[in-house]
């Protein structure tokens, strides 16, 4: 197998110091690419490109916080300064739980500009450089919960939909300039921004009955599609969501109704508090 299918080229991750993020941005580096991890964590950033320098990567690092505009601009420009800047991971994404009668504004925002207008302003800033390079390639990753409800994560649910409507953008508006771009929809992968799903055996139990493959993903299976989907394995592929997770999207999202009562109570329900 040819693993240098992607020499010369340059991949900006964002999000890319721990899971997702980086198991992406060693799939990349694998191939040939080198990688711009992009975080908001100097630390974080320093380990994670460590270690793939130790298995011979070549990476760089820039701490940015995707909900700032100039941040990404930079990012992006560091990217299109390390060579040709073909390849967006547009990873950065955080989460929340609760009852959607008691989300406050703040919560709702937060999740809103890290997970769209992150991505966003990623795609923006990136699509200039990419298409003075000839074209490339954005896989955003989506989540199950943009085609499924999830009962007590309404922000992430919407922040998710809105991010794959985004792709579909994105892909129609600049695949004539030759950038691609599609979604990858994880299932349920342990990682740090599901610790508070993963740790609790009930709810995994309930995610295991809605997958027809039983098992808990892994950043790997998540990586290697993203890999394809940046690669030109994938060349005619543009606009699409790939849902992998198990085949969990074949039946229904979680219930985390007996999570949300058991820390919240009758309060989990509108109406309690009257």
């Amino acid at each position: 197998m040819d693993t240098h299918q992607l020499d010369g080229q340059v991949a900006l991750v964002t999000g890319g110091g721990s899971g997702i993020g980086l198991a992406c941005a060693t799939h990349l580096a694998r191939d040939g690419a080198t990688v711009v991890l992009a975080g908001r964590n100097a630390e974080k950033l320093a380990a994670a490109a460590a270690g793939l320098q130790a298995a011979g990567a070549s990476v760089h690092t820039v701490v940015c916080d995707v909900t700032d505009e100039a941040s990404v601009q930079e990012a992006c420009a560091v990217a299109a300064g390390v060579g040709r800047f073909t390849m967006v991971v547009a990873n950065a994404g955080t989460g929340s739980a609760g009852p959607l009668h008691l989300t406050s504004l703040d919560d709702w925002n937060a999740v809103m500009n890290t997970n769209v207008t992150g991505a966003f302003l990623t795609i923006k800033h990136s699509a200039d450089h990419m298409a003075r390079n000839g074209g490339g390639s954005v896989v955003g990753i989506s989540s199950i919960a943009a085609p499924l409800t999830h009962r007590f994560m309404t922000p992430y649910c919407v922040s998710k939909a809105a991010l794959e409507m985004l792709i579909k953008q994105a892909a129609d508006e600049l695949g004539s300039v030759g950038i691609r771009a599609n979604a990858v929809r994880p299932g349920l992968v342990p990682t740090d921004i599901s610790v508070g799903l993963t740790s609790t055996e009930s709810i995994v139990a309930d995610y295991m009955d809605q997958m027809p493959v039983g098992r808990l993903g892994t950043v790997d299976d998540i990586a290697a599609s993203v890999r394809f989907l940046l690669g030109p394995e994938s060349g005619w592929i543009t606009g699409q969501c790939l849902s992998v997770d198990g085949g969990h999207t074949l039946r229904r999202g979680p219930n985390l109704t007996p999570l949300m009562e058991a820390a919240m109570g009758a309060f989990a329900h509108p109406g309690a508090s009257a």
